[in-house]
């Protein structure tokens, strides 16, 4: 398993729509296999699941994303599992770490763009 939290600020629509096109665009077999989404007094809260299929692994990797924004102040947490195939321990992560690679890649990019804010 490998984890992200971060806090930044920006607008919460841009920030997950980055991060769902650009997980998808970002590898052939990467799938949005559920989600969900609610506001509750100007608080917003996203979870998106995703998966991919990891040839270092020969395995399906899922990512998990958590964001919540209220105004411009967001906090995302994001965390990866399904990545080894040994059946009491993990023997290979890497799969899972490059998934979650992507995500930082698309969030440091946002934070970027966002800095004039």
């Amino acid at each position: 398993m490998a984890k992200y939290e971060c806090r930044l600020r920006g607008d919460f629509d841009r920030l997950l729509s980055s991060v769902e096109n650009g997980i998808i665009s970002g590898s052939v077999s990467a799938s949005l296999e559920d989600q969900s989404t609610y506001t509750d007094n100007g608080v917003k809260c996203a979870v998106r699941v995703f998966e991919r299929y990891s040839i270092l692994g020969g395995n399906r990797v899922s990512l998990n994303i958590t964001l919540i924004g209220n105004n411009d102040s967001l906090f995302l947490s994001a965390i990866t599992s399904g990545g080894s195939r040994a059946m009491f321990f993990k023997l290979n992560t890497l799969g899972e770490e490059s998934f979650l690679d992507k995500l930082i890649d698309i969030v440091e990019n946002f934070k970027n763009t966002s800095s004039g804010n």
